[in-house]
């Protein structure tokens, strides 16, 4: 169920990057339906039940997504066949907003475009929910937002793998910022962290 708000409460929303993320930084292409030579990463290690549940938490914490235009048409060619399940539902009926410049016409279920100015869209977008606003894949997008300290949190399942190549979640050159370690887990053959923004 979304959350949004009216009236004076605002600001409670946070913004979460979640990521499949390789020991070299790679988040490109997990699931492989790129076809890269690294890409498929997180289908080779068994990310254990605790892995789904890590997966499950972060989703029904959230009420809205934020994607990126190339990840939002990834989705939403795959996404509306799988809504036989709790995770499946909520993922396609939860409202999400799509960062381009380049698409109008969003099929996909309660979607919205987002333009304009990347900072006070997000303030926006934070101020109509309570709950959280999940961005996963989206590597441009998401070293975009690192780059202008929007990020509130990050969740990662690390893969032991090395893609040695790919798109990266941490931009070269961006500004110094200091997260805390919140909570850590073995999931299976992977590892979970949730580290959230230390304002210094």
């Amino acid at each position: 169920m979304s959350h949004a708000r009216t009236g004076s409460l605002r600001g409670m929303g946070k913004l979460v990057i979640t990521e499949f993320i390789t020991l070299d930084g790679t988040i490109e292409d997990p699931g492989g339906a790129e076809g890269l030579p690294y890409g498929g990463f997180a289908f080779k290690f068994d990310q254990g039940e605790d892995g789904a549940r890590f997966k499950l938490d972060e989703l029904m914490a959230a009420d809205a997504q934020l994607l990126g235009r190339v990840t939002y048409e990834g989705f939403a060619k795959a996404w509306p066949a799988m809504n036989d399940n709790p995770f499946g539902e909520k993922f396609n009926a939860m409202p999400k907003h799509v960062v381009t410049s380049t698409l109008d016409d969003l099929e996909w279920n309660n979607s919205h475009v987002v333009r304009g100015d990347l900072a006070a869209e997000i303030a926006k977008l934070k101020a109509q929910y309570d709950g959280d606003l999940l961005l996963a894949g989206s590597a441009t997008l998401a070293q975009s937002l690192l780059e202008l300290d929007l990020v509130d949190q990050i969740n990662l399942m690390v893969f032991p793998f090395l893609a040695g190549r790919g798109k990266k979640l941490f931009p070269q050159g961006g500004p110094p910022l200091s997260f805390e370690l919140a909570e850590t887990a073995q999931a299976g053959e992977t590892v979970t962290m949730i580290l959230r923004r230390r304002k210094d």
